[in-house]
């Protein structure tokens, strides 16, 4: 990290911009083709990187900080799933000071799956989250 040597002086006019106000135009991930294909900003940024945190592991990858990602449950019984699930899922998103909260949140089983919808309350505005399948057993 470089620090600045010199002294820095703060003008009369400096701006503070608000969080909504951030740019935050990112690469569009292909998943299916795994490229990247254009840019996405705002509220379309914000369901890409939902996705991105609930399917990548939680501090399996150097690349990203160790409480980035999700915890999984595999290998858990359903009654403990039913209890833990939505508060890993809340935990995983709420670091992202871009999501303001987690609303409507319903589990449905069906096997060795569960299948997650959530309203994710952002910035830019609701991200509903239909059905992410989360593999328990």
């Amino acid at each position: 990290m470089v620090l600045p040597t010199e002294s820095i002086t703060l003008v009369k006019n400096l701006k503070v911009v608000d969080a909504s106000e951030l740019p935050t135009r990112t690469y569009k991930l292909d998943f299916e083709k795994g490229r990247c294909s254009g840019f996405i900003d705002r509220r379309e940024a914000m369901e890409q990187a939902i996705y991105k945190v609930l399917q990548t592991l939680w501090n399996a990858h150097l690349i990203y900080s160790p409480r980035y990602g999700f915890e999984n449950m595999i290998g858990y019984e359903e009654l403990f799933v039913r209890g833990d699930l939505p508060r890993r899922v809340k935990e995983a998103l709420l670091q992202d000071e871009r999501i303001t909260s987690i609303e409507k949140f319903k589990l449905d089983f069906i096997k060795d799956e569960v299948f997650v919808s959530f309203t994710a309350v952002t910035i830019y505005g609701d991200v509903d989250v239909l059905r992410e399948v989360i593999p328990f057993v």
